[in-house]
C-alpha cells in the first residue's frame, strides 16, 4: 500500500520512487554524515560525484539504509574526495537505482544487490523470483503483493469485462491526465467485475510500472503518482471492514511495521479478505508502533495479524517476539521485501504474494 502528508500518497506503494534529481556536490560540499564507515576508493579528480545525502534524496532511501547496503552487499561509493569523504559516481548511482528497483519488485535485498552488480543487460532479465524471466505467452505469473507486473501497460491484454473494466493502458492514461474521476470509475468497475486481487495484479501494478518508468526517465510525475495512489487507497478502504455476514467471528488485523510508510499492499490484502473471504478486517495503517499493535491485539483478539515491511530499515523482526501470546492464539504473518528472513521468529508465517497471503489466512480458518 511517507512521512505522511495524507494516507494515500504513491509513496505508500513505492516510497523509493524518484521524487527529484540528485544535487551534484563538489568535494568541498561533503556532508558530515559521510564521515561514518571506512574510507575506500580513490580520490575523485573529475566528473560528477554525489554525497550520501544527495543519493538518499534521489532514491528516497534513508542514508542509514545506503550504508547498510554498502556494508552488507558491497554496493556503495567507489571513490572518495581529496578530503577523504566517500563519494558516489554515476556508475555507483546506476547500480543503486537498479538495486532499488528490484527491491521494489519484491526481490530480497541480497539478491537485488547480486543482480545489480551483474552487467546491466544480464541484470535486467532478473525477475522477482531471482531467476531469468521465461518467455511464456498468456497471463502473468503469480505476482508478489508488491511487485513490478509481469506485463508492461503497452503489452497488457485489454480485458474489458463487458465493456466496463478498463484496460491497464486506459487506466494509466487517466492517471497521466490527472483525471481522478476516470481513475475511480475504472477501479470501481474492475473491483466489482473482477475482484480486488485481479485488479491489483492486472491493472494496478502495470499502471504503477508506467508511472515509475516515467519518473525514472524524466525525474517528474510525483503528482501523477499521488493522484493514482489517493484514489486507489480510497477505493480499497471502502472494501475493508465488516462484511454483512462475516464468515468468522474473529477479525484479521493488518498493520505496517513501525516507521514503515508504505501501506497500499496492506489495504489490498484487507480488501481481498473482506470481499472474497467474508472476513472482517481492521487496518491500522502505516507506521504502527509495536506497542500499539500489541494493544490492538489484546483488545480485538484477532484470528490473524498481518504486518508489512517494504524497506530493509523497517524489517527487523525482533519486535514480533514481543507481541502478546493470546488465548485463543493469533496467527502472525508477515509480508514485504523488507523483512530480515533469517531472523524471523519460529511460527511466524512468511508470504511473498497476494495469493499466498490469502491462502495462509484461509488455512488458519480450518
Amino acid at each position: 500500500m511517507i512521512v505522511r502528508g495524507g494516507p494515500g500518497g504513491c509513496r505508500h506503494l513505492a516510497g523509493c520512487y524518484l521524487d527529484g534529481r540528485a544535487r551534484e556536490q563538489g568535494p568541498e560540499q561533503s556532508e558530515m554524515d559521510e564521515r561514518t564507515g571506512e574510507m575506500t576508493g580513490e580520490p575523485v579528480d573529475e566528473g560528477p560525484s554525489y554525497g550520501i545525502g544527495a543519493v538518499a534524496r534521489r532514491l528516497g532511501v534513508p542514508a542509514p539504509t545506503l550504508r547498510t547496503w554498502n556494508l552488507r552487499y558491497g554496493i556503495g561509493p567507489s571513490h572518495r574526495s581529496p578530503g577523504g569523504h566517500r563519494r558516489y559516481d554515476a556508475a555507483d548511482l546506476l547500480r543503486l537505482e537498479e538495486m532499488n528497483r528490484l527491491i521494489r519488485a519484491g526481490l530480497p535485498p541480497a539478491e537485488a544487490a547480486q543482480a545489480a552488480l551483474r552487467p546491466r543487460a544480464e541484470a535486467t532479465e532478473v525477475t522477482v523470483s531471482g531467476r531469468a524471466r521465461p518467455e511464456e505467452p498468456g497471463g502473468p505469473a503469480e505476482a508478489p503483493v508488491l511487485a513490478r507486473p509481469s506485463q508492461r501497460v503497452d503489452q497488457a491484454v485489454p480485458e474489458t469485462g463487458a465493456g466496463r473494466v478498463p484496460s491497464a493502458a486506459v487506466l494509466a492514461r487517466a492517471a497521466l491526465n490527472l483525471d481522478g474521476d476516470a481513475v475511480v470509475t475504472g477501479l470501481t468497475s474492475a473491483f466489482d467485475e473482477r475482484g480486488v486481487a485481479w485488479t491489483w495484479e492486472r491493472l494496478v501494478l502495470p499502471v504503477f510500472d508506467t508511472i515509475t518508468r516515467r519518473q525514472e526517465a524524466t525525474g517528474f510525475g510525483v503528482e501523477i503518482e499521488h493522484l493514482f495512489s489517493e484514489r486507489l487507497l480510497s477505493a480499497l478502504s471502502e472494501r475493508t471492514g465488516r462484511p454483512a455476514r462475516p464468515s468468522h467471528p474473529r477479525v484479521v488485523l493488518l498493520a505496517c511495521a513501525e516507521d514503515e510508510q508504505h501501506s497500499l499492499p496492506v489495504y489490498a490484502l484487507a480488501a481481498t479478505l473482506t470481499t472474497t473471504e467474508g472476513l472482517e478486517t481492521r487496518v491500522l495503517g502505516p507506521r504502527t508502533p509495536h506497542a500499539a499493535l500489541a494493544d490492538a491485539m489484546r483488545r480485538l483478539g484477532p484470528l490473524v495479524v498481518f504486518v508489512w515491511s517494504q524497506l530493509d530499515a523497517t524489517g527487523d523482526p525482533a519486535p514480533l517476539r514481543a507481541l502478546p501470546a493470546l488465548r485463543p492464539a493469533s496467527r502472525i504473518i508477515v509480508g514485504g521485501p523488507g523483512w530480515w528472513d533469517e531472523r524471523l521468529p519460529a511460527g511466524v508465517g512468511r508470504v511473498t504474494s497476494l495469493q499466498d497471503a490469502v491462502a495462509q489466512v484461509r488455512a488458519t480458518l480450518r
